[in-house]
């Protein structure tokens, strides 16, 4: 789950690291009154950020300055009437304009190869990570976290000297690369990064200089957020594809592919068998979709209705194993699904276990081609799509 930069920016805040003073406005008069407290404690310029969670923002118009509050409100009026990417502007993020000496990158991420925090740094911040490793990959420095002590000091100076840094601006990075590991292991974040780290000029010493977090991006794990509601409380809806909400929202687990036989199976390990089949058979799945055990006819119901709202789903393949889940509860919830669906697309069971015999019954009654073994049921499938199906 992405969170938008004012977000990102709390979280830097609560672990301690430096993060410019900003506020969020849903209105241009809320944009003013920021900017004017800002500008009574002495800021020359203030930047306004549209909070959308996509790229581009400065490019679609997004980012703008502004040097007094009038001209905060004219502009925050503006950025809120925007739509970046299909994506409507809500709120604004208000914060001081930096005198930016340079840039650095900075990031925290899981590394599935090191099975640890990857902790990237690069003195060419401000641009996108991925053109720099193509345009000058030892311009990276890299540092695999400690997977119970997080980033340790000798790994934090090597990082720092990596990129150039040294005095009082090593120490400053120290401090803050150790944060963001700390914050991606308690926040559960894929992904913690700071784009640009900016040197700026420090007020309170002539000629010297500062770090200071200008823009954060956090990636929080979804399987993890039963663990942090308060950070789940951050979803953004706009963001989030309705069909993927659905399934949030019912409690299934569902991943859109890219194939054309939609697939409803209770349990993952049973769910990865089928879609190796499928493919097997020479079909291509169009999901991963896991009812869960003791999955109810309502609860079928509603995943037929995710699978058919992709409209690629040629055909359905349905392969229950009943344990915990009852085959008659499932053949109910098929039979239900059917008489609400839109549009008619060719379907395929195979229910085994508790109440399949009942089961077999209601969708003999119901008119449902089915199968005996997954293998049968996986070839039905993948013929009934190539022929074709679904209007």
């Amino acid at each position: 789950m992405k969170i938008h930069e004012a977000e990102a920016r709390e979280l830097l805040a609560r672990a301690g690291l430096p993060v410019p003073d900003a506020d969020v406005a849903t209105t241009a008069a809320g944009a003013r009154a920021i900017a004017e407290r800002l500008f009574a404690a002495g800021v020359p310029q203030v930047v306004i950020k549209a909070q959308v969670l996509v790229g581009g923002r400065g490019k679609a118009g997004g980012v703008k300055l502004a040097a007094s509050a009038a001209e905060a409100e004219t502009t925050a009026a503006a950025i809120l009437a925007l739509t970046i990417k299909d994506l409507p502007v809500r709120r604004v993020l208000v914060a001081p304009a930096a005198t930016i000496v340079r840039e650095i990158y900075l990031a925290a991420l899981i590394d599935r190869t090191t099975r640890g925090v990857l902790v990237m740094a690069s003195a060419a911040g401000g641009m996108e990570i991925e053109e720099v490793a193509a345009k000058d990959p030892a311009a990276i420095v890299r540092e695999v976290a400690h997977p119970h002590g997080g980033l340790l000091p000798f790994q934090a100076r090597r990082l720092g000297f990596g990129i150039g840094l040294r005095g009082e601006l090593l120490k400053q990075f120290c401090l803050i690369a150790t944060g963001l590991v700390k914050i991606a292991r308690e926040s559960d974040a894929d992904l913690v990064e700071v784009n640009p780290l900016a040197v700026v000029p420090a007020p309170e010493t002539p000629g010297g200089e500062r770090l200071i977090c200008l823009d954060a991006k956090v990636t929080l794990d979804d399987s993890a957020l039963d663990r942090h509601p308060d950070l789940a409380a951050w979803r953004d809806a706009d963001s989030e594809d309705p069909i993927d909400r659905e399934a949030r929202e019912q409690g299934i687990s569902y991943i859109r592919l890219d194939g054309s036989i939609g697939c409803m199976v209770n349990g993952a390990g049973l769910a990865m068998t089928t879609l190796d089949l499928v493919t097997r058979a020479g079909g291509t799945p169009a999901n991963f979709l896991d009812i869960g055990g003791g999955a109810r006819a309502d609860k079928v119901a509603a995943a037929m209705r995710i699978i058919l709202a992709d409209a690629g789903v040629k055909a359905i393949l349905v392969n229950i194993f009943g344990g915990i889940t009852r085959g008659d509860e499932v053949a109910k919830g098929l039979i239900e699904a059917r008489a609400q669906q839109d549009r008619v697309v060719p379907m395929v069971v195979r229910i085994v276990g508790t109440n399949a015999a009942e089961a077999a019954v209601l969708l003999r009654e119901g008119g449902f081609e089915t199968a005996t073994s997954l293998d049968e049921a996986a070839e039905k499938a993948v013929a009934l799509a190539a022929a074709g199906g679904g209007k």
